[in-house]
Formats: structure tokens, C-alpha cells, sequence
């Protein structure tokens, strides 16, 4: 993320599919919002720096305040530059040992004596000082994970909406949607992986690939696997033979036979690429996608932004490949499922619901 640049987007009413936010300033340094056709100035002096998620950016404007913008006006938060995270959906903000959280429109104090903390869109972690716990923030509600003496360790894994801890009895638990999960106890450690509503390990006990999904732990594969990620409600992992497998609503499918140059997966889409060709998979569709593997690329939500062949960027979700722009000279950011892609010139190309927008 770039800083010291900002503009808002919110974005038109036929765009069905586009974000709340997306940050742009535009080659006259003006901090705009889109919104039903046309562009509505926000901020009139430039800004220090910035974060933003798909639904909500954060920024410090050039007096040293911490705003907060959903989309619809912005809103002083704080009147001072200080530390502060955002999330597709949440911001916080510290200062000194006090961290404050937005949520939705709403502000609160999460506490006055935190340390560490972790920001994700659904859950904020943290640690209070005061009574040396650990704590996560999820929907409303305060939940506190385990209290120590002297100090107490962060979360061994924390995804989107969910996370694994140990407690003062080294017992592995899992926290998902308010409720907590005991997993057990062993000496080495357990590496998870686990994004949204799914998490993925090999289980020392028994020996096997393992999953914890809707409250319950289950077997994928009866040995250790070498690779598995988590996307949202899904695993992708490799076997012994080196199968490219999927697992996703209570199923276990192949999507490669042969062991892949590359893969990753985030969210509703999975990439992989094999003899120098790169396959996607997104809505129960396996697709060859290019005929070569991309300098580049990044995932979000059920959308694939890439490199293309001639040095431009091209895109992939639900409505289909599309060649973004062949300037070699150009960025992209992802945000919802649409792309902006930002040109040498400091001009725009936007790009939502399979149609191009030049800004």
C-alpha cells in the first residue's frame, strides 16, 4: 500500500458488485469520491498516509487527524497522528496503552492498558496489561482466552474469523464465531493455516492430514500432508503423490494429477500452474486460464489480478478473463471483486462487473 496518497470511491448504484471504498488521487492531486456517475470532493488538502480494506479506509490528513471513511462521510476519530489498522471491515487506533476500535459506524475502547493486537475483518486480538490476559473482539462482544502470569503469548495462528491459542495448560483451543474448542496437548509444535470458518493440520495424535470446520474435527487424510492452505470454507493441500487435492463443502476432489509448479489459493479462488500453464478454479470450475505463468498476480474475494504477457495487467473472476491494459508502466489493487489499476501518467482504469471505466 502506497502512503501519503489517498481519494475515495463509493461507488455508483448499477455497479452491483464494486466497494464502498477505493483509494485514488487523481494527476491533479484531488481526493475525490465516485459516486452515481460522478466525482464528489473529500478532502482538500493532501493527507499523510493511509490504510484501507474492501469496505473501509483510515487516513491522517494534513492536520494530524485520524479520519475514518465507510462510503459514506468521513469521520475524525482522533486529533492526533498515531498508530491505527484497518481491516476489510474494522479500524483501530492506540494511544499509549489505550486501543479504540471502529466497527460499522461505531467507536468504542477496547481497552486502556494493551500491548500486542492483531486486526482482522471479523475479530481483533489483543492483550490486556492490566489484568495480563488475552482477549479477542468478535461481533459486538468482548472474550476473554486465558489469563498468565508474567508474559502471556500471542495466539499460535489467527485468521479472519478464527484462531488457535493455547491456554496456561499448553492445551491447544480453537476460537470460531464466540465459541471455544479444545483441540489437546502435545510437545512440538502444530502449524495451522486458517482463514475464514475452516482450519487446516497435521494431527501429531493420530497421525493424519486434519481439519476443524462447523464445530467439529475431522480426518481428510489418514498421513501428514507437506503443503496445505485455507482459503474461505475450503483447503487446498498436496498428497504424498504430489495430487494437487481440494477440499471444499464436506468433499474431497482432485484438482491436478500431477504435481504443480505452483499454487496458492485465497479466499473462493485457487491457482495453480502446470507445464508452464496456468488453471484456476473458482465456483466448481477448473479452467485453463493463460499459456504461461505470470510475473505476478494476487487473490482476493473470488477474483485473480495478474500479469500479463505484453507487461499489462489482465483480471479473472465471475465474469470471466479480461485484459485489463497492455501498458507495461501500470499497478493494480484488488478491492471487493473489482480492479483498479493505476497508470504512469497518474491516471485510472477501473474495472467492475466486466466493464472498463478510464478515470
Amino acid at each position: 500500500m502506497r502512503n501519503c496518497i489517498v481519494i475515495f470511491f463509493a461507488l455508483s448504484a448499477y455497479v452491483t458488485s464494486a466497494q464502498k471504498v477505493v483509494p485514488l488521487q487523481d494527476f491533479n492531486n484531488y481526493f475525490k469520491s465516485y459516486q452515481n456517475g460522478f466525482f464528489r470532493q473529500i478532502e482538500f488538502q493532501p493527507i499523510k498516509n493511509f490504510k484501507y480494506g474492501d469496505n473501509v479506509v483510515a487516513y491522517v490528513d494534513m492536520r494530524d487527524n485520524l479520519r475514518v471513511f465507510d462510503g459514506s462521510a468521513p469521520k475524525d476519530v482522533a486529533n492526533l497522528n498515531t498508530e491505527y489498522e484497518v481491516s476489510d471491515n474494522l479500524m483501530t487506533w492506540k494511544i499509549g496503552p489505550t486501543l479504540n476500535m471502529w466497527d460499522a459506524g461505531k467507536t468504542r475502547t477496547l481497552t486502556y492498558f494493551a500491548n500486542r493486537y492483531i486486526v482482522k475483518d471479523s475479530i481483533i486480538v489483543y492483550e490486556d496489561t492490566r489484568f495480563n490476559t488475552m482477549n479477542v473482539y468478535y461481533k459486538g462482544n468482548n472474550y476473554n482466552l486465558f489469563a498468565g502470569f508474567g508474559t502471556i503469548s500471542m495466539p499460535v495462528h489467527v485468521g479472519e474469523n478464527i484462531l488457535v491459542f493455547q491456554d496456561n495448560g499448553n492445551v491447544y483451543k480453537v476460537f470460531w464465531r464466540g465459541d471455544i474448542y479444545e483441540l489437546g496437548s502435545w510437545n512440538s509444535a502444530i502449524t495451522f493455516s486458517g482463514e475464514t470458518d475452516i482450519l487446516a493440520f497435521n494431527d501429531p495424535l493420530h497421525g493424519t492430514f486434519a481439519i476443524f470446520q462447523n464445530g467439529e474435527f475431522l480426518d481428510l487424510e489418514s498421513f501428514f500432508v507437506d503443503k496445505y492452505k485455507a482459503g474461505a470454507s475450503n483447503i487446498v493441500y498436496t498428497d504424498l503423490n504430489g495430487n494437487l487435492k481440494l477440499y471444499e463443502k464436506g468433499k474431497v476432489k482432485t484438482l491436478s494429477n500431477f504435481q504443480p509448479d505452483f499454487w496458492d489459493v485465497r479466499d473462493s479462488i485457487i491457482v495453480w500452474g502446470e507445464n508452464r500453464i496456468m488453471y484456476t478454479y473458482l465456483n466448481g470450475e477448473r479452467k485453463e486460464l493463460v499459456r504461461y505463468i505470470p510475473e505476478d498476480y494476487a487473490i482476493k474475494n473470488s477474483t485473480l489480478v495478474f500479469r500479463n504477457q505484453m507487461g499489462g495487467v489482465s483480471c479473472f473472476n465471475k465474469d470471466g478473463l479480461k485484459d485489463i491494459t497492455s501498458n507495461q508502466q501500470s499497478e493494480y489493487t484488488i478491492h471487493g471483486n473489482s480492479v483498479l489499476v493505476s497508470l504512469f501518467n497518474r491516471s485510472f482504469i477501473y474495472y467492475t462487473d466486466g466493464r472498463i471505466f478510464n478515470l
